[in-house]
């Protein structure tokens, strides 16, 4: 996880662009226009578009707003949308959320320099400010937001949206119960038991080989179960003193990819394949082919490392 930090508003990406957008750009006549946190609805969670960026990031100007960036073919985002919606309306109106569809607005994605979801961002001041990449357990979350409600009012963005009790959803909103295993899997990472979320997602898998949610939380809370207490200054000097160490190698790997930095998670597993013994080659292979399956087969990403892969391989 990312810890917030007043400084990362220091040299942050300019979202300027996205503030005001030309006609042509508009919502077709007729489409639902995307509800204003400030119109008096009893709610802070809203939808997101490229056309309605400008708007939040005016907002955030006087209110700390936090960006949940999803999909909906992105199982850990299922897993932790919920989680944030819940700690926001906590807030009673002091943070707004932003959820914002990457499929349907690659602009925003763009703008934010999205390599992986589920990606969280807070927006202070218009000025984007990390806050994590990947499901976390709903403590980290709770921390996370209160550090954001700090950060803010450092930068003197203390202000609050309307906020009353939240209004009933309608009976078609209502989500689908998740399927015992998955639901399992589900409280035991908000409790931060990564283990027993691993042993419900793996039973979900025996159970259904085609289960594509089990499979990418799979993916994403073996991440979590490794780099869980891991120190990153430390894990990358034990990597610089040790260059050809495998498990040193791999924890790094693991760090970048939690925190989004993909390329370099592949880039240094390549290069440690070349400087190594066979049986290494197979371990550096197989956790390889693992990551792939977790950023996913039709990222371009995983298309560059696998093609180089098998240049290595024969």
């Amino acid at each position: 996880m990312t810890e917030i930090s007043a400084a990362a508003l220091r040299g942050a990406v300019d979202l300027s662009s996205l503030r005001s957008r030309p006609a042509a750009d508009q919502a077709p006549a007729g489409a639902p226009a995307p509800a204003s946190p400030g119109d008096g609805r009893p709610d802070v969670v809203v939808d997101v578009t490229d056309q309605s960026f400008g708007e939040i990031l005016e907002l955030s100007r006087s209110v700390p707003v936090v960006v949940d960036l999803w999909a909906e073919w992105c199982g850990p985002c299922k897993q932790l949308s919920p989680i944030i919606e819940k700690v926001a309306r906590e807030q009673r109106g002091r943070v707004v959320l932003a959820k914002v569809d990457v499929d349907a607005n690659p602009q925003i994605a763009q703008a934010f320099r999205a390599q992986s979801i589920p990606m969280v961002v807070a927006l202070i001041g218009g000025q984007p400010v990390p806050m994590f990449t990947g499901a976390v357990p709903e403590e980290q979350v709770r921390e996370v937001f209160a550090r954001l409600l700090e950060v803010a009012a450092q930068n003197g963005v203390t202000g609050s949206v309307p906020f009353g009790e939240e209004a009933p959803a309608a009976e078609d909103d209502e989500p689908a119960p998740l399927p015992p295993l998955h639901a399992e899997a589900f409280e035991a990472i908000e409790a931060g038991d990564y283990a027993r979320a691993i042993g419900a997602y793996e039973k979900a898998l025996a159970e259904n080989p085609r289960d594509e949610d089990a499979k990418a939380g799979l993916g994403q809370v073996r991440l979590l179960h490794r780099v869980q207490g891991l120190d990153l200054q430390q894990v990358r000097a034990a990597a610089a003193a040790a260059p050809t160490d495998v498990d040193a190698q791999f924890q790094v790997a693991d760090l970048d990819l939690a925190g989004g930095h993909v390329d370099d998670a592949f880039d240094r597993l390549l290069d440690l394949f070349t400087a190594v013994d066979a049986d290494s080659r197979t371990r550096i292979r197989e956790r390889l082919v693992e990551l792939f399956e977790l950023i996913g087969p039709a990222d371009p990403r995983v298309t560059s490392a696998r093609t180089r892969l098998t240049s290595l391989l024969f």
